[in-house]
């Protein structure tokens, strides 16, 4: 069971992943490689990751800058880095039509012309995504304008701008992370016993007495947060997945599913602790969809005020990047997916007889789904079937123009390409970047047991 909510950390000091910091280079070095991480008890796991043994180094990029980056493969297995959160045209994406050969290396040109925002990368090759995952590859990016200081927004990394990576993983009583997926964990997805923060189980995040920027990223394969303070206070929402809101929003709770960014603000200048915490919501194929958190409350992560720390922000900022524009028109193509499950016999099937499948079909590399066209807007709406389905497109940016009819919840009212579909949302897409019919880009679910089972497609912009 995940650890109940309390509010005494256990003295281990949160550690952050290694900057790069490309703004000024314009190039960066990612390596997957293999590693052996001591997670909890006394017995090492074998893991994987970039540029060390578990996740990868938090990478800063320009926006309105063309980055190099070289990805070299040293595992005896494909791999890739796909930018989600990025856009990028689809030859540059990382998706699965972009898998690096082992003992070779990927060189795609990161030209950034997006907003500033929190994104992440992790591989992505079919049929590998959530093994890969779990055991490590996967990392943050940061892009940035420069002008935080602006905004009035803590950005000193790892002291007022904390980058979190949530994830829960299974491990055995020796230590050792397991991933056992037998019917049960490849129809609702992988949902571990342990909660991990940056690779580390129990630790606890060190913070000035000022106001501190919080970028959460849900890494884990499938689990669902709803997220909020034991003690109340609110998370000032300031950016979703692709960028910042006009103003911050005050929330006691917020959901993040698998896939997501956001970035928060929390006010320590009275000094007090906190602990991050989740309710655990249930979301089973066998159960159906539950909004809920009926199993209980548990701990993500543990607060610590030290007073040695610098304080650089002692406010709230007012405003952040004004309004997004109106993408609301009816009149644009509207195109409609179903996210499709199968349960065995009498339940649905895909016309292949997959257990995953959009509109009926499930993923097949060598087939395109569908084209559109550059510099145009759709609408699309996406049902999900069963239970709620993390719902990604790469290469884009979105608005949710509304969620079963009704007007979308405050973390998805800004710049999206991830969102919860727990019934139906409508979805106003602006298609920036070309993608080749070689090289298209993905849409699945971000349940990465559900991607790599088949509910994936894949289209070309040109």
């Amino acid at each position: 069971m995940l650890p109940s909510a309390a509010l005494s950390g256990t003295g281990r000091k949160l550690e952050y992943p290694e900057l790069l910091d490309a703004t000024t280079s314009r190039r960066f070095q990612l390596k997957a490689q293999s590693g052996a991480t001591r997670f909890r008890g006394s017995s090492a796991t074998e893991t994987i990751g970039y540029n060390q043994g578990y996740l990868g180094p938090t990478i800063r990029l320009l926006t309105d800058a063309e980055t190099l980056a070289e990805v070299q493969n040293t595992l005896d297995e494909p791999v890739s880095s796909h930018w989600h959160g990025l856009l990028v045209p689809g030859p540059f994406d990382g998706g699965p039509h972009q898998a690096i050969a082992p003992g070779r290396s990927w060189d795609p040109v990161l030209n950034l012309d997006q907003p500033p925002a929190t994104a992440w990368y992790h591989s992505h090759v079919h049929g590998s995504t959530a093994r890969q995952v779990m055991f490590g590859l996967a990392g943050v990016l940061h892009v940035t304008d420069g002008e935080d200081d602006e905004r009035g927004l803590p950005s000193t990394y790892a002291v007022d701008d904390l980058t979190l990576v949530l994830q829960d993983r299974q491990f055995n009583w020796r230590g050792r992370m397991t991933y056992d997926v037998g019917m049960h964990q490849s129809m609702n997805g992988f949902r571990g016993d342990t909660m991990l923060v940056n690779g580390q189980a129990g630790a606890s995040a060190a913070v000035p007495k000022g106001v501190v920027r919080c970028r959460l990223v849900n890494g884990s394969n499938a689990r669902i947060y709803r997220l909020s303070l034991a003690d109340d206070r609110p998370l000032h929402l300031v950016a979703t997945d692709g960028g910042f809101l006009d103003r911050p929003v005050a929330l006691t709770r917020m959901v993040l599913a698998p896939g997501e960014r956001v970035e928060v603000l929390i006010d320590f200048t009275d000094g007090r602790d906190s602990v991050l915490v989740s309710d655990d919501i249930a979301n089973s194929a066998m159960g159906g969809m539950m909004g809920s958190g009926s199993g209980g409350r548990f701990t993500v992560l543990h607060f610590a005020v030290d007073t040695t720390l610098p304080v650089r922000i002692d406010t709230l900022p007012d405003a952040m990047d004004g309004p997004l524009p109106d993408l609301s028109s009816n009149n644009i193509p509207v195109r409609r997916l179903t996210l499709d499950m199968s349960m065995g016999m009498g339940m649905m099937m895909s016309r292949s007889g997959n257990q995953f499948s959009i509109n009926g079909a499930p993923y097949d590399q060598n087939a395109l789904n569908f084209s559109t066209k550059l510099n145009s807007t759709e609408r699309w709406i996406v049902r999900g079937d069963m239970m709620m389905h993390p719902f990604h497109i790469h290469g884009v940016r979105f608005q949710v123009l509304s969620d079963n009819g009704r007007q979308p919840r405050a973390e998805n009212r800004g710049w999206k390409d991830t969102v919860l579909v727990a019934g139906e949302v409508e979805l106003a897409i602006t298609f920036e970047k070309p993608a080749p019919s070689s090289a298209p880009y993905m849409y699945h679910c971000h349940i990465l047991e559900h991607e790599d089972g088949g509910m994936m497609g894949q289209f070309s912009v040109s």
